[in-house]
């Protein structure tokens, strides 16, 4: 038996005015999915739990069939281990992004134009992040490069509860002086998040960026804090054996934790310019290679919610279906029995351009007991329709995997 996970970061939203009152779900032409969902059982989940920031780290590790409850100890640390940081019991670390901020004079008089500094990638930044550690970094801080805007902060004996930090893609277009660090001993944080635009508002490699009409990456920003992670092994909680296909270090982080094997897929981006053919090749050839269980994760639809990007959302559902869980599922018909669970992690409405703790739609196909469903699309309104329900997001697993 073969076992597919084909998760949509950010996929689920809410009707739209410009889509005809519909859902980026609705108005996407996804034969496969739809076809599932007709074949399959459809309904809804609830991936965040009630008092849990709906974040990818918590409604992933759900979906994964990993109560957060119990196993989450903050975002940052997973993406850690993804970057290869060996953190002590001691350490905390901290979500680094690369942002960029206005150009008004005092910091907090500042808006956030872009959580994700125009997608600046990996070579610029790691430029960047290399020249804040050198300024800034000591027997305290340190700073690591990641991904893209993605990158980590690992505070030595930190405080693991330091005070409040806002995610900067929860802020998008707003002045930032009601959302920078609050509380204890969230100062030296401040500090340094003030002393990064000093020094890179005029980095030769953000002059360049401008040069070229791009934003630049002139400030870091800190949130997403947590201490080192401790998963079970996926293995030993399911007996399958899981590789993990995502181009973000969180995801790689999970799969890292969780003893399975994370897949890296050249051209991956976590965007919509994504390698969605060479994610699809990935899958099929973790399967090849004796894999039970494959998670393909693709960040698309969540990075387009986040910009309020419609017909790219659209476009970037119609990409995964077409050229990831088609030909990905053609393969698997090639075995006796298989499959195939579809859902998004959590919302991403474009009307709000940040996540929401809704629960989300979920199909779920077994080759060997095909059935009629009544649904013809799979989206939002279909899915709750037929009042399935799953209420505590981290056992859909176990029961997808009963299959």
């Amino acid at each position: 038996m073969k076992y597919l996970v084909m998760l949509c970061d950010g996929m689920a939203d809410e009707p739209n005015a410009q889509l005809d009152n519909s859902t980026p779900m609705a108005k996407a032409v996804k034969p496969c999915m739809d076809y599932l969902a007709s074949k399959g059982e459809v309904g809804m989940v609830k991936t965040v739990a009630e008092g849990l920031k709906p974040g990818s780290d918590v409604a992933n590790l759900s979906v994964l069939g990993y109560e957060p409850a119990v196993y989450y100890s903050g975002r940052s640390p997973l993406e850690a281990a993804s970057i290869g940081i060996d953190l002590k019991d001691t350490d905390v670390t901290l979500r680094c992004n690369l942002v960029t901020l206005s150009d008004e004079e005092n910091y907090e008089d500042k808006s956030m134009v872009d959580y994700c500094a125009g997608d600046i990638s990996t070579e610029e930044a790691r430029e960047l992040i290399n020249y804040v550690e050198e300024k800034l970094g000591n027997d305290i801080f340190k700073f690591y490069s990641g991904v893209a805007y993605r990158h980590c902060l690992v505070w030595k004996n930190g405080n693991p509860h330091p005070g409040e930090l806002t995610p900067p893609h929860d802020i998008s277009g707003r002045v930032i002086k009601e959302y920078i660090p609050k509380g204890d001993d969230t100062a030296a944080l401040y500090d340094l998040m003030k002393k990064s635009y000093d020094l890179l508002k005029d980095h030769p490699v953000n002059k360049a960026r401008v040069e070229k009409g791009l934003r630049p990456a002139n400030s870091i920003w800190l949130w997403g804090e947590g201490t080192k992670p401790a998963l079970d092994s996926f293995f030993g909680k399911f007996g399958k054996k899981g590789s993990m296909i995502s181009a973000v270090d969180l995801l790689k982080g999970i799969a890292i934790c969780a003893g399975m094997k994370s897949v890296d897929v050249e051209g991956a981006t976590g965007y919509i310019d994504t390698n969605f053919d060479g994610k699809c090749k990935a899958a099929i050839d973790e399967f090849k290679n004796g894999a039970d269980f494959v998670y393909i994760h693709v960040e698309a639809p969540d990075e387009c919610g986040h910009r309020g990007e419609i017909e790219n959302k659209v476009k970037a559902i119609e990409l995964i279906d077409e050229h990831i869980l088609k030909p990905v599922t053609d393969f698997l018909r090639t075995f006796d029995d298989f499959a195939v669970l579809v859902c998004p992690d959590h919302p991403t409405p474009l009307s709000i351009r940040t996540h929401t703790s809704n629960p989300v739609p979920y199909l779920i196909y077994d080759s060997k007991n095909e059935v009629d469903s009544g649904v013809s699309k799979f989206c939002e309104e279909e899915a709750k329709k037929t009042g399935n329900y799953i209420e505590k997001g981290f056992t859909m697993m176990d029961y997808f995997l009963s299959k």
